[in-house]
């Protein structure tokens, strides 16, 4: 399902239900640019933190055109998965006026050669793009704003005895003023005094009153700020009317604004209240009138808000302290420009990344590492479309496209990132399940069995799914066997790693992301449905299986070849204010909120 800017809103609360009822959420991105590859004069492969430096660079150079997302549900009654994929254009303008948040963006040749190839419309995602703001933009919105609202911060323009009309003004000016302020005393003025432009009472009624200057506006601010504190300014369309100060009007305008300031913000976000519900975040402040509007032409609808708010009411209640698990295809690069676009300044090391990264999404699959975990010296050949092709026959578990979702049943749409994200959660559901049959590890001994044909580019899946399950003498059902087949597709000859990878650690302990309880989230449910499964279906949450093949991620070309996610001594995000505006855990969806 395409989703635009106008549509965003009136789907948005259908996308926040099928992302709550989701066993794991599957995504992928087209961007605008990717790490250009440097030439090395040093002996070797490069490290992880050489490769994360790169794409942290092109991550804050290049944009997200394109977001694909699709929500997998378990259908435990009928043994099935059922798959909803979005695709989502994203635009990078600032379309709300008045946040002062500025962005720069840049397109890289070959990576538009490439969309261009693949059919990409170029232009789309600044006519149809969804907006986002990602946390850090929300924040320096919000202090741009305190710094605007804070007159006393200003600096004042600085008249010299040579700027003869600049002295002139202001003394006309303060002559006005204190003629008022005179005749007030005495009763025989009204509560304001209007300054209007040299010669604007001369005027005929039927020419147009001249403007004031920005700069006449600025001095007139500044005059009545330094030598009359008693009294406040309010700017017109045609002149600067001067008040008596009103301490309880002021902090109602004052508070007016920042409500002002909180609904720009809240529509600019865009999608990054999908992020938010990823994340398990706060979606107490989306306002559900922007709800209710058409989808095709964005305009009001009638619509029973009860019945909104009690769709987003379950929605939140079941994300509210629950992240999803994300998985993705090759996603180490993904995830990094994921979190610069929609979190904010990437850290220097990827050791800090890693953990940010991990006390955000406690539970990331990585479905190339799934389908590489044995792969020994050579690098497989293992892309998103071969190992969707390879596993296309597979019967088992059972997927279906929800009936509002048949955009991709008929028709193949590669690099379009909604149909991408589709086929990486096809591989999630129908790898795990596979690679849970035959036990999870491979064997070098075992090649035989292993349906592998020799040749890089002839990557074959010998589809044994009745094959009983191999035991080593556990009971547990969830327990591994280190020696069974399973999926490789790579070189047959190559130097096997046994009985897993021994250069990465497992996710023990604290660190177990399937152990994972955030304690200070309100609202906070469990799914209980998330810990059930079916025969021949995806292994359970907490299984050994996930312990091998969660958080680790893919990375090809360097000395590691993988990235692992610890959350080590990062902070959970979930414990801090998210936005910076100081109302952690406030508000409800659709009402307005009081700002403090």
């Amino acid at each position: 399902m395409n989703v635009d800017k106008v549509s965003f809103y009136p789907f948005i609360l259908d996308i926040l239900s099928d992302i709550s009822e989701s066993r794991f959420v599957a995504i992928d991105l087209e961007l605008s640019g990717v790490p250009t590859k440097q030439i090395r004069h040093q002996a070797g492969k490069p490290s992880l933190q050489d490769r994360y430096a790169e794409t942290k660079e092109a991550a804050e150079r290049y944009q997200i055109l394109q977001i694909g997302v699709t929500c997998v549900q378990q259908d435990v009654e009928n043994g099935k998965y059922v798959l909803r994929p979005y695709n989502f254009d994203l635009s990078p303008i600032i379309e709300e006026r008045g946040l002062d948040v500025e962005r720069i963006f840049s397109f890289q040749s070959g990576a538009c050669e490439f969309l261009l190839k693949a059919g990409f419309d170029m232009a789309r995602p600044y006519t149809h793009g969804v907006p986002y703001l990602s946390r850090d933009e929300s924040r320096e919105a919000r202090k741009k704003h305190a710094k605007r609202q804070d007159k006393s911060a200003m600096a004042d323009i600085q008249i010299k005895p040579t700027e003869v009309e600049s002295l002139a003004f202001l003394e006309r000016v303060r002559t006005q003023i204190n003629e008022w302020i005179a005749k007030r005393a005495k009763n025989s003025a009204g509560d304001s005094v209007e300054i209007m432009a040299a010669g604007a009472e001369t005027v005929a009624e039927d020419q147009p009153v001249p403007d004031l200057s920005r700069f006449e506006r600025r001095l007139i601010h500044q005059l009545v700020r330094a030598e009359y504190p008693d009294f406040v300014t309010v700017s017109r369309h045609t002149c600067i009317q001067i008040v008596p100060f009103d301490k309880a009007r002021e902090e109602r305008i004052a508070a007016q604004r920042r409500r002002e300031l909180e609904e720009r913000i809240n529509r600019q976000k865009g999608f990054r209240w999908i992020v938010e519900a990823l994340l398990g975040g706060d979606l107490s402040k989306l306002d559900l009138r922007e709800v209710a509007k058409s989808p095709v032409t964005g305009e009001a609808v009638f619509a029973d808000m009860d019945e909104y708010r009690a769709q987003f009411n379950r929605a939140s209640g079941l994300l509210r302290g629950n992240p999803r698990v994300l998985v993705g295809h090759n996603c180490f690069l993904d995830l990094v420009y994921v979190y610069r676009t929609f979190i904010g300044e990437l850290p220097p090391t990827v050791v800090e990344f890693q953990q940010k990264l991990h006390a955000l999404w406690p539970t990331i699959v990585d479905t190339k590492y799934m389908s590489t975990h044995n792969c020994g010296d050579i690098n497989p050949v293992s892309s998103l479309e071969q190992i969707a092709t390879q596993l296309s026959d597979q019967a088992e578990p059972k997927l279906e496209l929800d009936k509002h979702h048949r955009a991709y049943e008929k028709e193949e749409r590669f690099h379009e990132a909604g149909y991408d994200s589709y086929l990486t959660a096809q591989i999630a559901v129908r790898l795990s399940s596979k690679l849970e049959k035959a036990g999870a590890y491979i064997d070098a001994d075992s090649q035989k069995t292993s349906g592998i044909t020799n040749g890089m580019n002839e990557l074959n899946l010998t589809n044994n799914d009745s094959a009983p399950r191999k035991t080593t003498g556990d009971t547990n059902p969830n327990t591994l066997n280190p020696t069974a087949d399973g999926f490789t597709p790579s070189v047959v000859g190559a130097k096997w790693k046994r009985v897993g990878d021994p250069t990465v650690a497992g996710t023990q302990g604290v660190n177990d992301p399937f152990q994972y309880r955030p304690h200070d989230l309100r609202h906070h449910q469990e799914d209980p449905s998330l810990e059930q499964g079916f025969p021949g279906g995806m292994p359970l949450r907490g299984s050994d299986f996930w312990r091998v093949y969660g958080n680790k991620l893919r990375v090809f070309g360097t000395e590691e070849g993988v990235c692992v996610l610890d959350s080590g001594d990062a902070q959970d995000p979930g414990s801090e204010d998210e936005d910076g505006d100081g109302m952690l855990g406030e508000g409800q969806g659709g009402v307005e909120i009081e700002c403090p």
